[in-house]
């Protein structure tokens, strides 16, 4: 990416949580724009009794899958020695770099990354190899969907899923009640989606009028919303919301795309 002036000024809404928004914002002030942060989506880690469970049983899985960094780090702080516990013919999926970079600083390697960083993505690269009967954790928030267990399952794997964290609606809404007066309010230029809870959230903390006049904006392309991938996108594009889609699910190709948009 060519350092610019690409985004000259514009405002770019971001959605992510908390901890995940620094790439973004840094992405967007490197070319020139701002950002107004307002994370539809808190995640807190949890030391689950499944998460306790999956700890005690490391040493029979046959494959752990990450679907984001949070399950590394909550699996690593509540089970101790994760690395020694796991047997030397355990394999390690994860659903793209970024969780890949949070797995090689706890000193581990991923066997198996797919082209396409979603569940999807990992299902499609699982067809080819051999898992029935294999143990698999996983380790999760109970809030997302379940399109990875049930399609391993259904190819004949034995899943164990752990409740890593749980993701649920910001304590304090108060960037998230001011992104909502600036959509309305055509303050900002963009906002950006990178799940479907940030998505849904964000929905579901609007009401009436205001979400209604919310959805106006959003439906005439007044404000510009992207989404990091097709899945991200569906329940906007359920409501008649064009969406702007990068062809690689990743943080920076969809700014990529937004920079496309603008210029």
């Amino acid at each position: 990416m060519i350092k610019g002036n690409e985004f000259d000024g514009k405002i770019i809404g971001i959605t992510r949580p908390e901890e995940r928004v620094a790439e973004a914002v840094a992405l967007v002030e490197e070319h020139g724009g701002k950002t107004l942060v307002a994370p539809t989506l808190e995640l807190k880690i949890s030391n689950s009794h499944s998460l306790v469970k999956m700890c005690q049983m490391a040493g029979e899985l046959d494959w752990i899958i990450f679907t984001s960094p949070t399950g590394i780090i909550s699996l690593f702080k509540h089970c101790e020695n994760l690395k020694d516990r796991l047997k030397s013919s355990c394999k390690i999926a994860v659903v793209g770099p970024r969780t890949e970079n949070y797995l090689e600083k706890k000193g581990l390697k991923a066997d198996l990354i797919p082209d396409k960083f979603t569940a999807e993505g990992l299902l499609d690269v699982f067809k080819d190899i051999e898992i029935t009967g294999k143990k698999i954790g996983i380790p999760k928030t109970l809030a997302a969907r379940d399109t990875l267990p049930d399609g391993l399952k259904n190819m004949g794997a034995e899943i164990v899923i752990a409740e890593a964290y749980r993701s649920g609606l910001p304590e304090n809404r108060d960037k998230v009640n001011e992104l909502i007066k600036s959509i309305v309010n055509k303050k900002i230029d963009a906002i950006t989606f990178t799940s479907t809870l940030t998505v849904t959230n964000l929905l579901n903390m609007v009401k009436g009028k205001e979400k209604e006049d919310l959805l106006d904006v959003l439906k005439n392309g007044e404000v510009i919303v992207a989404a990091i991938g097709p899945v991200t996108a569906i329940p906007l594009q359920e409501l008649g919301i064009d969406v702007l889609i990068p062809k690689k699910f990743t943080v920076k190709a969809m700014l990529e795309e937004l920079m496309k948009k603008f210029n």
